[in-house]
C-alpha cells in the first residue's frame, strides 16, 4: 500500500445527476470507503483511493492543478473549461480526457421562442445567445463563420429570451421539458455529453501509476459488462454457423463436446450486447435447446 501522501484522489459532483452513478461505478471497480454524513472526502479501506466531493465546476481545475489525479465529471463542463483554460494559459493541455463513461447522457442544444422567426443557426448571425458554456458557442460559432454575440449567463437560461436578454439560448437538454415551458423549442445540437474520466497532465510515481492503471483496468471491465450476458446452449453442429451470426456483439464461442452426444455441442458465449426475447427465439429456431443467460459481473479486457 502507498503511504498517505501519494494516495489517488478521485474528484466527484457532491450532488446532482452523476453522483450516486460515480460512487456505484468506483463500487463496482471494488473500492470500499468510509463517508461521515456530512464529510466531503471518502477514504478508501481496501485501495489507496481517496474520493473528494467537490461542485462539478471545480473538478477540472482540481486535476489541472494537480490538488486530484483524477475525475468525473460531464464532457459539458469539461470542454468549457479545457477551452477555457487554453485561453488563459500557454503550457498546453489542463489535463487529459482518458475515457467516456456511458453514464449521464445529455446534449448541449439552440433552443428558439416559439412561433418566432429563428430556425437554425444560420438565422443567429448579429444576435445574442445566452448560455452557461460560452466557450464551447462561441468556439463553434467561430468554427462555422457565424458571427453573434455569445452571453454568459447564470442560472436559468431558459428565461433570457422572455426577459429580453437574448434572442436564443443553448444550453443542456434532457428531456425537453423544461424548454417547453418557456415557450422553446430545441434546434441544433451542439454536443453529446456523458460522465467523462480525467487525469492530471502531471508525472505521478511508479506505485502510484500502478494503482491508477489498475483502477482504469476495473473501470473497462465495469463498462463492459453493463450490458454483457453470458449465454449457454446445446447446438447441432451443423447449426453452429447459423447460430454464430445470430449472437449479438459476441466473441468467438467456447465450443464444449456433450457427453455420449456426437451430433451436439455445448455453446458458451459471451454478448456484449442486449439479448432480446426475439435473440433467443431465432437461436432456438435455428436449432439451439436448453438455452440459459446469465448476467456478467466482472470482466477484465
Amino acid at each position: 500500500m502507498i503511504d498517505k501522501q501519494n494516495r489517488i484522489k478521485i474528484a466527484i459532483q457532491k450532488s446532482g445527476r452523476l453522483t450516486d452513478l460515480s460512487l456505484d461505478l468506483l463500487q463496482r471497480c471494488g473500492l470500499k470507503y468510509t463517508r461521515g454524513k456530512d464529510q466531503l472526502i471518502a477514504f478508501g479501506e481496501n485501495m489507496p483511493i481517496d474520493i473528494l466531493l467537490v461542485r462539478d465546476d471545480d473538478i477540472p481545475a482540481l486535476v489541472r492543478d494537480d490538488v486530484c489525479d483524477l475525475g468525473i465529471a460531464g464532457l459539458n463542463v469539461v470542454e468549457e473549461k479545457r477551452l477555457r483554460f487554453l485561453n488563459s494559459s500557454t503550457t498546453g493541455e489542463p489535463f487529459e480526457i482518458v475515457r467516456q463513461l456511458d453514464y449521464g447522457q445529455c446534449k448541449l442544444c439552440f433552443a428558439y421562442p416559439e412561433g418566432g422567426k429563428l430556425g437554425s443557426i444560420e438565422d443567429l448571425r448579429g444576435l445574442r445567445i445566452a448560455t452557461t458554456y460560452p466557450w464551447i458557442v462561441a468556439d463553434f460559432l467561430r468554427t462555422r463563420s457565424i458571427e453573434a454575440e455569445v452571453i454568459e449567463f447564470s442560472g436559468a437560461v431558459e428565461i433570457a429570451p422572455g426577459m429580453g436578454r437574448a434572442e436564443a439560448i443553448c444550453d443542456l437538454v434532457s428531456t425537453g421539458t423544461t424548454l417547453r415551458a418557456n415557450n422553446l423549442r430545441e434546434g441544433e445540437t451542439l454536443m453529446k455529453s456523458q460522465a467523462t474520466l480525467i487525469r492530471t497532465p502531471l508525472e505521478v510515481p511508479d506505485e502510484k501509476a500502478d494503482w491508477m492503471a489498475r483502477l482504469l483496468q476495473r473501470i473497462d471491465g465495469v463498462m463492459q459488462v453493463r450490458e454483457s450476458k453470458y449465454i449457454m446452449m446445446h447446438a447441432p453442429k451443423s447449426a453452429l454457423a447459423e447460430i454464430r451470426k445470430l449472437l449479438p456483439g459476441s466473441e468467438a464461442p467456447t465450443i464444449l463436446p456433450l457427453d455420449s452426444l456426437d451430433d451436439k455441442v455445448a455453446v458458451h458465449v459471451v454478448c456484449r450486447e442486449n439479448v432480446f426475447w426475439e435473440t433467443l427465439e431465432n437461436l432456438k429456431a435455428a436449432g439451439a435447446s436448453s438455452l440459459l443467460v446469465m448476467p456478467v459481473e466482472k470482466m477484465l479486457p
